[in-house]
């Protein structure tokens, strides 16, 4: 059994805790600055609050960073300066060139590094979300998670792989959503989407309410997907490949951003709207 800190307790970071506190771990959560929602989680689920980030890193063996892919640098310099000394796992959409620097960091202080990234909806069911893995202790990390309905795979010893991967199948699946946006509103714009809407069912009937609905349920996460589309960019730009794509993706997203929290999902025209008239 080991003890693991969770950083943090969202909406994907609670369903990685609960996959490793099934296969029999303790897991602590830092309620400290954190939301009533993320409170609310923890403590449907049983985790094991402290007070402070310090506390965390004294009692933990092993600590899962899960935050928005902005915050991860930070996040690990905390976690130095909080004085931890044992395995760290990156678990963020971020660039394999942050994966690496974050690595280097950490392992100058003495702390193990592990490179994840998850690829997936929150792990609530088998066969649903992968855990993907690199880096000298990856196994150790994979090992929390045996048995549990997250499937963790190590994939190599190189910081930054596991990295890479989850950039560049978030370039398909997201960057899609973000040109779908832009295409559907540049098609209001012109008037013409009426008609497009008529050129996509004669291919298939079903396309139309499927790609609206794309749009529309995409708006909940934008908040999150605008710092992925950067992280994306210095991906493809680190490997020396275009990036302008991903950077007109994170204006798509940053126009749709104040959907966040919505009690209802939004209809597509005023989706449309914020797309062509930003605020």
């Amino acid at each position: 059994m080991a003890k693991v800190g969770i950083l943090h307790p969202g909406l994907m970071g609670i369903s990685m805790a609960v996959s490793v506190q099934s296969t029999g771990n303790d897991v602590y959560w830092v309620s400290a600055g954190r939301s009533s929602d993320s409170r609310s989680r923890a403590e449907e689920h049983h985790l094991i609050e402290v007070a402070t980030l310090s506390e965390l890193c004294e009692t933990c063996e092993i600590i899962l960073s899960v935050c928005p892919p902005h915050g991860a640098e930070d996040l690990a310099n905390e976690v130095i300066s909080a004085g931890f000394s044992g395995l760290y796992c990156d678990g963020n959409a971020i660039s394999p060139q942050k994966a690496q620097r974050i690595g280097e960091t950490l392992n100058k202080v003495g702390i193990e590094f592990v490179d994840g990234s998850i690829v997936g909806p929150p792990a609530w069911k088998a066969d649903s979300t992968r855990l993907y893995l690199s880096g000298k202790s990856a196994q150790k990390i994979a090992d929390l998670f045996d048995g549990s309905v997250t499937d963790a795979i190590v994939i190599g010893d190189d910081i930054g792989r596991a990295s890479a991967l989850k950039m560049v199948f978030a370039a398909q699946t997201k960057g899609f959503t973000a040109l779908l946006c832009a295409i559907q509103a540049t098609a209001e714009k012109l008037g013409v989407r009426g008609d497009l809407d008529n050129e996509w069912s004669r291919r298939d009937p079903k396309s139309v309410e499927k790609n609206q609905n794309q749009v529309r349920g995409v708006t909940a996460k934008a908040w999150r997907f605008t710092g992925e589309m950067q992280e994306i960019a210095d991906t493809f730009a680190g490997a020396g490949l275009p990036n302008g794509f991903f950077l007109g993706a994170l204006d798509v997203y940053e126009r749709i951003t104040h959907f966040k929290g919505a009690d209802e999902t939004p209809e597509l025209m005023d989706v449309l709207e914020s797309l062509m008239n930003p605020e």
